[in-house]
């Protein structure tokens, strides 16, 4: 998997070199408060993580979460990318930042980027993307790159019904 670039990202696949991030990024408020509690608490967790979620999601279907990189400096700012989750039928569309990256156009960079990816390069025509009913800003963000608001769902190993939204490609 090749990385490739936007305006001010490079995204790339996460490898375990990544675990101390990886620590970071999902023990921030906002991935405890609206992704919830992945039990990652030291490096070793984490490069299971990385094994178990982002890594096995790239052999099964030759994409997943990837580590969002400033381009200038190099700086990890977060994932993103298209999952393959259980209880939805299309590909989801996932971002995280670490909150010192929120509100500078990151994540909508980062969406349009993968949008335009699965369309280029793996022929998908629609991406789908949920988000906890209580994080207002991820559902502007998905409207704002296009997404349409379609229903409220409830899918496997989540506690709680999520914002459900599309768009076609």
């Amino acid at each position: 998997m090749t990385p490739f670039q936007s305006e001010r990202l490079t995204l790339r696949p996460i490898t375990l070199d990544d675990a101390a991030f990886i620590v970071q990024l999902l023990n921030s408020p906002g991935w405890l408060q609206f992704i919830g509690d992945k039990n990652v608490r030291n490096e070793a967790d984490a490069q299971r993580y990385i094994n178990d979620g982002p890594l096995a999601m790239y052999a099964a279907s030759g994409f997943g979460l990837w580590v969002m990189v400033r381009s200038e400096d190099g700086a990890l700012l977060g994932m993103s990318g298209l999952i393959k989750r259980a209880g939805l039928d299309d590909v989801d569309l996932g971002y995280a930042l670490l909150p010192e990256f929120e509100g500078q156009g990151y994540a909508s960079e980062a969406a349009q980027a993968w949008l335009a990816w699965g369309r280029d390069v793996k022929n998908l025509r629609r991406v789908v993307a949920i988000t906890d009913q209580n994080h207002t800003a991820s559902g502007r963000l998905l409207q704002r790159v296009g997404f349409a608001f379609e229903r409220v769902i409830e899918i496997p190993n989540i506690d709680h019904p999520l914002n459900f939204y599309s768009i076609a490609l």
